[in-house]
């Protein structure tokens, strides 16, 4: 039996019905995205008890930051907790950097976990291929933010606050999503945080499955050459990757509306890393208008120094973008072939955060 939306698309004529059905797709993932976020935010007095027994040290603030973004699939939670934390002198600067470097190592999982959702979609291919792009973007991610981490602590001991004049009488409060606002806060005051987690799963699940009936009739070459035709193009394909998501606040919207796309061979790898490594920066942006609120130079000083270093190794990566690419998509293909890798590669991403949260707590 069609859906609604189904039959208004059968009935528009031309290119009109897709359109229509792509739009609201659009809407329903970002409708869920944001209600995911509302719902987080709700339970933003419980997570600050937490983290206030866990942070311990400079390497748990690292480990929660990393954590924290697989548990609320949304790093960016995570790290304007941990400018509240830092406001309210509860975190001290080398914890506030790793814990905003630590969201970025995590930030990942919402990719991994739309691509199990998008595996329910079509069974032909395996779960392992199915979060392949999660995979990707954890490489990619990875090879710049652990670069950063290092290069970031060992250079905050001559961190200066040369913002603090310009900062300290700023007040910003524009968010792009806000619209959106009043339904999702309606939805978590009636069905609380819980029941808001769920129902956003379910949108977001329901959003992939018309998307996948969508892409179903559309004709691949046709999509390639008048809608990513510019992933060819390494720049470009990063300015895309790093408006989309500065603009939507959310790199779980600017990467996972491609993970479809991706997982049915519409978009290639090598084309693809350029646009993560743009939305790696761009998903920073939030965080700062975060720190510019909270009236916190320091704060916002921190967040800068990742956001500059961030760019600049990433500047190195497409600069030598040939062989990053090959690189990447190397250890890519070596990681999937190889079952063991695998295994390990995953349990790695769980026991180092886990290790670097858990071993302060019992050596303390």
């Amino acid at each position: 039996m069609s859906s609604p939306v189904d039959t208004v698309a059968e009935r528009l004529p031309g290119s009109i019905g897709p359109l229509l059905g792509t739009l609201v797709t659009v809407l329903l993932f970002l409708f869920a995205v944001q209600l995911l976020g509302t719902a987080t935010d709700a339970a933003a007095p419980v997570l600050e008890r937490l983290l206030r027994r866990v942070v311990v040290g400079d390497a748990s603030a690292l480990g929660l930051g990393w954590l924290g973004a697989y548990a609320l699939a949304n790093g960016s939670v995570v790290a304007a907790l941990g400018l509240t934390l830092f406001s309210a002198g509860l975190v001290s600067v080398p914890q506030l950097f790793l814990l905003v470097v630590g969201t970025r190592l995590g930030g990942a999982a919402i990719v991994v976990f739309i691509g199990a959702l998008d595996y329910f979609q079509k069974e032909r291919y395996s779960v392992r291929e199915s979060v392949s792009m999660g995979l990707l973007t954890f490489l990619v991610t990875h090879s710049i933010y652990l670069p950063v981490t290092v290069l970031g602590y060992l250079a905050l001991p001559s961190l200066q606050t040369p913002v603090d004049a310009v900062s300290r009488n700023w007040a910003v409060g524009i968010r792009s999503l806000a619209f959106i606002d009043p339904v999702t806060e309606a939805i978590v005051s009636v069905l609380g945080p819980a029941g808001s987690f769920v129902l956003a799963i379910a949108v977001l699940f329901g959003s992939l499955k018309l998307f996948d009936r969508i892409l179903a009739g559309v004709d691949t070459a046709v999509l390639r050459d008048q809608l990513f035709s510019q992933f060819e193009r390494t720049w470009l394909a990063f300015v895309a990757g790093l408006f989309v998501t500065a603009t939507t606040t959310s790199v779980a919207f600017s990467l996972g509306v491609i993970v479809p796309l991706y997982n049915r061979g519409y978009v290639k790898r090598e084309e693809l890393v350029p646009y993560v490594l743009g939305a790696n920066i761009g998903t920073l942006f939030d965080t700062l208008v975060v720190a510019i609120v909270l009236e916190s130079a320091a704060g916002l000083a921190v967040v800068l120094q990742v956001v500059g270093l961030a760019t600049l190794v990433t500047l190195v990566a497409l600069v030598g973008t040939d062989a990053y690419t090959r690189a990447v998509v190397a250890t890519d293909d070596r990681l999937l072939e190889e079952r063991r890798l695998f295994v390990a590669f995953v349990a790695a991403l769980v026991l180092v955060p886990l290790v670097l949260v858990l071993v302060p707590l019992v050596l303390g």
